[in-house]
């Protein structure tokens, strides 16, 4: 068994529901610390998090991960139980296999033949592992990021191990996401009787031709890097559940998936403009989750290319697809962050299951990548 799945086995077995971490972070930290890391443990609300670094010179190279993971849904589901990790057919079953402790076992492993290969190194090294990512990420990575920048910290390049592959492992990596904007809005009426519709001020009637205009409109167009921005209707609620009654309220959940094309002013603006333009009585409620982020050409982005070239021998795919990522929180400092993992087929599923052989080539090219950006020619 390769040290990589024989980790990835110890962590899946650790029912680190999110933001529960389960000694995860001591287990890893265990073996970063005999490899020479310092080692932080930094708790913020119910979030455990670990900073460990080895060296203090520059660029600090960063590993970027999260221990939690997403419920199980129904276990009778599961072919195996969800925390037992379980090797069959040549994968490896378990929640947390591909989304994100096989990248996180990686990390480790990688370090450890990188160290034993390279006595000293230019730069260096760090983990940020939190258990919030999953969650609301509300005092996960954002939270050890506005700690590191009180500590005068400055990541260089941050290599996050989402699991970014489609068919196979590097073949699509991510250098961005789009920024995610959402909102609750309440249109007000007033309840009444549906034979007297004169009496009462049905919500959804009113609201009807602003949705329909909400829905319709081109935001934008996108840019070279980001497709055009998407507005989605994510939950309508309204009515008592009696069929002669008008409701007296709409209440309505949206979000933008947004690019570098616009901003989330800009789209809180256009918004309102449109439901004042249809005479609603409303209140709305903003939460941007993450602001869009790009890591253009750099010296990441080329290593992880260099590397992926070299131990696969695949061209990979630049993408800024998906959901958002805990870079977002990174990106902003003006950190390079580009996102690497195994392939994302089976991510919060029933019977989420990685490829063995991927978690070694993911272990080998992230070691690659350490030599490619830390090691002179």
């Amino acid at each position: 068994m390769s040290a990589t799945l024989e980790l990835s086995k110890q962590l899946i077995a650790q029912e680190s529901i999110t933001p529960n971490d389960a000694e995860c972070q001591q287990i890893l930290a265990a073996r970063l610390q005999a490899m020479g890391f310092e080692i932080q443990h930094l708790p913020f609300g119910d979030t455990h998090n670990l900073w460990a670094r080895r060296g203090t010179a520059k660029p600090l190279f960063v590993f970027a991960g999260h221990t939690d993971v997403v419920p199980t849904g129904p276990l009778k589901e599961w072919t195996s139980p969800p925390f037992v990790p379980t090797i069959r057919d040549g994968f490896l079953y378990g929640r947390g296999a591909a989304d994100m402790k096989g990248s996180l076992a990686a990390m480790v492993t990688a370090c450890e033949a990188f160290i034993a290969e390279h006595a000293s190194y230019n730069g260096s090294i760090a983990l940020l592992i939190t258990s919030d990512e999953e969650g609301k990420a509300t005092y996960g990575t954002r939270k050890v990021v506005e700690w590191l920048q009180q500590q005068g910290e400055q990541i260089d390049m941050c290599l996050v191990g989402e699991p970014s592959s489609h068919e196979n492992v590097g073949d699509v990596i991510k250098n961005g996401r789009r920024g995610s904007l959402s909102g609750e809005l309440t249109i007000h009426g007033k309840q009444g009787h549906i034979a007297y519709p004169h009496l009462a001020d049905n919500p959804i009637h009113k609201a009807l031709k602003a949705l329909d205009e909400l829905c319709s409109t081109l935001w934008d167009t996108g840019n070279d890097s980001f497709p055009a921005t998407s507005f989605q209707i994510a939950n309508v609620n309204a009515g008592t559940g009696a069929t002669n009654i008008i409701p007296g309220e709409l209440q309505l959940q949206f979000n933008f998936r947004y690019s570098t094309a616009v901003t989330s002013d800009v789209l809180k603006h256009r918004v309102i403009t449109i439901l004042d333009k249809h005479n609603l009585n409303y209140a709305i409620d903003w939460h941007c989750s993450g602001q869009p982020f790009l890591t253009n050409n750099g010296a990441l982005l080329q290593a992880v290319r260099d590397a992926i070239a070299d131990v696969t021998g695949l061209q990979t795919q630049v993408l800024t697809t998906g959901g958002t990522s805990d870079g977002r929180f990174i990106a902003p400092t003006g950190a390079q962050v580009v996102e690497l993992g195994p392939v994302n087929r089976t991510i919060h599923q029933i019977d989420e299951c990685v490829r063995i052989e991927d978690l070694d080539i993911l272990s080998e090219l992230y070691q690659r990548i350490l030599q490619l950006t830390l090691v002179s020619s």
